[in-house]
């Protein structure tokens, strides 16, 4: 038993070979998983009487109502399960719409063509960018200026194997935009402040993953960054308003209020789909309230502590893989597809133990982070045992511990590099 921790202390045993089997392995087993959803499916419903990419089919719906002008039928559940039935038969289950009505020019141009393209050419290009966001992360923080680390296929295979992308592509869901929004936006941060500031304002499409941005850009300093955030914010809402008209925003917020009582409080989607401290406390019975002031306390600590860190000296891929982290903490609404926003903080914390070495337990930790959206479903609905919270929390702590610790620097990383993964 000692001998089994001091392996998972040191992380010893994560050995590039077995890293490369398992990734190998989740990989192979993801595609045959959907190639099989996609082969035993008719007219685009699989065997479950689902329509394939499962939530895409509610952004395909919202899409042609905009192209009939009738802007806000999305955000009408009644309206919306009737366009859902029309398109994909009346047995359908009912997926809602709960994005802000920035998220209809993309559901539009969508709308445009035929659903089955459609989804492919909507996960196809999101996901380009996601490895995009990760590629540029290795290339800029890796040691010896990322050349090894991006042109070692082993990283693709990893990104690509990341539980995550499946369940992402098996709902046809938007993760792999928010990770490369994200993503993109801390690897430009320093170089590029305009550019990250464009990206991060587009995260407005998903508003609650953007909530740790202007704290950790404030306490950072990032000032021109901050300013083209919130630029970029106003001209969307001043575009969609627009486009759409005043009435859109009154039909959002009515449906935001559908959103966060019966999605949310409710838990009609499963509380073991919501990664959040509001759905643990709600699985084990909290009431509404308590529920709501667990993960008050909790976004207060994550921003504090996020402060702290971005104020301070860290080396700038601690400081980026948590926000990573804190975005998807501080929020009570995030599922299980939502943990894509993992894969660019475990790229920053790899490149960071690859160029400073690693402390104890954070290969252990790191691995975890990679492997939990695989069980972070499955578990809590059979045990009632929370996964994905847990093993998050427990790495932006590492990570606040890594921050404070003077780690070995190995002699083939340059002090021109090292200098280029901090801001002074």
């Amino acid at each position: 038993m000692e001998r089994v921790r001091q392996a998972l202390r040191s992380g010893e045993w994560l050995t590039r070979e077995r890293t490369r089997m398992v990734a190998v392995a989740v990989l192979l087993a993801s595609a045959a998983g959907f190639l099989y959803l996609v082969i035993t499916a008719t007219g685009g419903v699989d065997l479950q009487g689902r329509p394939i990419g499962t939530d895409f089919s509610n952004v395909y719906a919202a899409g042609t109502y905009v192209l009939e002008g009738n802007f806000q039928a999305p955000f009408d559940s009644v309206q919306q399960y009737a366009r859902e039935q029309a398109i994909f038969g009346e047995a359908t289950q009912f997926y809602g719409w709960h994005y802000p009505p920035y998220f209809l020019f993309v559901a539009a141009a969508l709308a445009w063509m035929p659903y089955g393209l459609a989804l492919l050419v909507w996960q196809a290009v999101t996901l380009g960018l996601y490895l995009l966001a990760i590629r540029g992360i290795l290339k800029a923080f890796a040691p010896e200026g990322g050349a090894r680390a991006s042109a070692d296929p082993l990283w693709l295979v990893l990104a690509l194997a990341f539980p995550a992308v499946l369940i992402n592509i098996g709902h046809g869901h938007n993760g792999f935009l928010t990770a490369a929004l994200l993503g993109g936006g801390l690897v430009s941060l320093d170089r590029r402040p305009l550019m990250a500031g464009i990206l991060f304002g587009l995260m407005a499409y998903k508003p609650q993953f953007g909530l740790m941005i202007p704290i950790v850009l404030a306490a950072g300093g990032y000032w021109r960054s901050f300013a083209a955030a919130a630029a970029t914010a106003a001209l969307l809402t001043l575009a969609t308003t627009f486009v759409f008209g005043l009435q859109v925003w009154h039909a959002f917020f009515a449906g935001a209020e559908f959103t966060r009582t019966v999605v949310l409080e409710q838990g009609q989607t499963g509380w073991h789909k919501i990664q959040s401290f509001f759905a643990w406390a709600r699985m084990w019975g909290a009431p509404i309230p308590l529920a709501y002031a667990i993960q008050g306390a909790a976004t207060l600590v994550l921003a504090i502590a996020s402060a702290w860190l971005w104020h301070g000296k860290a080396p700038y891929p601690l400081k980026a893989a948590g926000l990573c982290l804190a975005a998807i903490l501080a929020t009570p609404y995030t599922l299980d597809y939502d943990m894509m926003v993992l894969a660019p903080a475990i790229a920053f914390l790899a490149a960071d133990g690859m160029a400073r070495g690693f402390g104890p337990w954070e290969k252990t930790a790191l691995a975890a982070l990679w492997l939990v959206p695989l069980v972070a479903r499955t578990v809590p609905q059979a045990t009632l045992i929370p996964l994905g919270v847990p093993a998050m929390l427990a790495m932006f702590v590492l990570i606040l511990r890594r921050a404070e610790l003077p780690l070995a620097v190995p002699t083939a990383f340059s002090a021109a590099t090292i200098k280029q993964s901090h801001r002074e």
